[in-house]
């Protein structure tokens, strides 16, 4: 070994560890994670700040909110311009955000979106001005006939085109549910089969598609192109649980159409708090050679 190598060898070590650059990649988090740390307007306040330089430190580089408030206008109590500056204040890209607006009963049954797309038409505005690129509705019901099935997915193209007329994306975040049939074909099967691609993406759950026994790979094979975004999540923290083959699904982003990941956590086991299973995740995602830096 020549001179030069071992005298530099000798200095990296001399570095403490907390010192030593980590590959950057962009990985966002999912604030619910954290619900019980920065959940609330009070609890935002009070640590959104310390927070956030910890996230950023551990290596995150955006978050996705779940917490927006739609008669105030407002992300974890404060204005969308204030909740960008706090995140750009960490070096956090505000991406996106978990919000939705279910259709009454009576609007399913008369295939009537004129007061839903109101509160869209405000929604959509305020999460721009949080400079977000995303917007995911979390959570939908699982409709009862083909008719019903029709009429959501005809307002989820209707959401999907006022966003893309703002410059935004939607996206539908998939639980175990969309995979139960209706009549004959499963939800998912028929959302993905009658929504439009160019104002529709998915942002499947890797956990939660495990859990209704379905592969993650499979889908995303059957349906290239459709998942910009994906929900990177396990039981616990990342890889704990055997149960997800993360590699996979990683290999397979290209044909997934992805463009950005989010880490979530449900909770943990109880023998960590969840901020330190936050940043067990984000050491997991940074030593997996089979991530890529970045998918935009």
């Amino acid at each position: 070994m020549k001179l030069n190598t071992i005298l530099l060898l000798v200095a990296f070590s001399l570095i403490p560890a907390g010192l030593i650059a980590k590959p950057k990649k962009e990985m966002a988090l999912q604030l619910y994670s954290i619900r019980e740390v920065i959940g609330t307007p009070e609890k935002y306040a009070q640590k959104h700040e310390e927070v956030f330089r910890q996230l950023a430190a551990w290596g995150y580089t955006a978050v996705e909110a779940a917490s927006y408030d739609s008669a105030k206008g407002t992300f974890y109590g404060v204005s969308p311009q204030q909740f960008r500056a706090d995140c750009e204040a960490a070096g956090l890209e505000c991406l996106s955000s978990h919000t939705t607006r279910d259709l009454s009963k009576e609007e399913l049954q008369n295939h009537d979106f004129t007061e839903a797309m109101r509160w869209w038409d405000k929604t959509i505005a305020n999460h721009k001005a949080a400079g977000m690129t995303y917007i995911v509705t979390p959570f939908g019901p699982v409709p009862r006939t083909k008719q019903e099935a029709q009429t959501l997915c005809d307002y989820y193209n209707a959401i999907g085109r006022k966003c893309a007329e703002a410059g935004l994306k939607y996206g539908y975040h998939t639980h175990s549910h969309e995979y139960q049939k209706v009549e004959d074909i499963r939800w998912i099967d028929y959302m993905m089969q009658h929504t439009d691609p160019n104002y529709l993406f998915w942002q499947m759950d890797t956990y939660w598609c495990v859990m209704g026994q379905q592969s993650p790979v499979a889908y995303i094979k059957k349906y290239p192109g459709r998942f910009a975004m994906l929900h990177i999540k396990d039981l616990y923290e990342l890889g704990q649980s055997g149960m997800l083959g993360f590699d996979a699904i990683f290999n397979n982003a290209d044909t997934a159409g992805l463009d950005y990941y989010v880490v979530e956590m449900e909770g943990t086991d109880g023998t960590i708090d969840i901020m330190e299973g936050v940043h067990r995740c984000a050491e997991y995602l940074l030593r997996s050679k089979f991530v890529r830096k970045s998918y935009r």
